[in-house]
């Protein structure tokens, strides 16, 4: 069995916008066909024929180019082609932290699994436990699946189990490492900085921290300041490192993939 780790553009939706795009196309060719221009007044209304024609071809080339996107971001993230940005960016973020042996890791929004086993192979002494909501706009990563991959990979110390990022269901400083990849900026209608303080409330003195997302300023704020914060409070060795200009991608891949702004926050508590 070999390990699944999905795809961050589902193929249904590459699949359904370029069908889409076909189907509309064809629709214009045959309103050009079939959509005579109206009289009145023996005045011929062809600015009818146009509209039709037009936004059909118009909502054509929009859904084709939208699907032409999915397909090249299916295949930048993909495990199996050539890029490989998804397995990139999160070996990229794995090794960052260190477990003792003995301790405990949390990875926040564990998807499929792919960070919580990549962490738990590095640290092979330690126990990893991955959380996730797992709702249905990402219907293929289950808890399932998570299970799954870890045993295509032979890894055993991992645990996955329901969570939600905005109030994690553990006392403070339970973990010895804390990692997440690509979740915050989903979340709709929470100041992130804040939620970065509550997957940072469960990590141990003297924990290590990974925290990956698209940290831009619409998205976050100040993250410059909020990582000068974390070094006023204590914390050792917290870095605001750029990811989308050269780290795990370039600016161009970044650009259009939409993944401007990120960046990896890492540190010791």
């Amino acid at each position: 069995m070999k390990a699944d780790y999905k795809n961050w553009v589902p193929k249904g939706m590459a699949v359904g916008f370029l069908a889409g795009a076909g189907v509309l196309t064809a629709g214009a060719a045959l309103a050009g066909v079939l959509v005579h221009p109206e009289k009145k007044d023996g005045t011929e209304r062809k600015w009818i024929k146009r509209a039709v024609v037009g936004t059909l071809a118009a909502s054509a080339a929009g859904m084709g180019a939208f699907g032409a996107w999915c397909v090249y971001a299916r295949r930048m993230f993909s495990y199996e082609g050539d890029r490989q940005l998804s397995r990139q960016i999160v070996e990229g973020t794995a090794e960052r932290v260190k477990i003792p042996a003995g301790g405990v890791g949390l990875d926040v929004g564990c998807g499929s699994g792919a960070l919580t086993i990549a962490v738990a192979k590095r640290n092979p002494d330690a126990k990893v436990i991955g959380i996730d909501p797992w709702g249905p706009e990402y219907a293929s990563f289950n808890k399932e699946r998570c299970e799954e991959n870890a045993a295509a990979e032979g890894v055993e110390n991992v645990r996955f189990q329901n969570g939600n990022a905005i109030n994690l269901d553990f006392p403070d400083e339970t973990f010895d490492a804390v990692t997440s990849n690509y979740v915050y900026h989903n979340i709709m209608g929470k100041n992130r900085q804040e939620l970065l303080r509550e997957s940072l409330r469960v990590l141990k003195k003297g924990g290590t921290f990974a925290l990956h997302d698209i940290m831009s300023k619409a998205r976050y704020g100040d993250m410059e300041a909020f990582a000068q914060s974390l070094r006023d409070e204590g914390y050792e060795k917290v870095d605001l490192i750029e990811t989308d200009s050269g780290l795990f991608m370039s600016q161009n891949e970044a650009r259009l993939l939409f993944l401007q702004g990120s960046k990896l926050l890492t540190g010791i508590k």
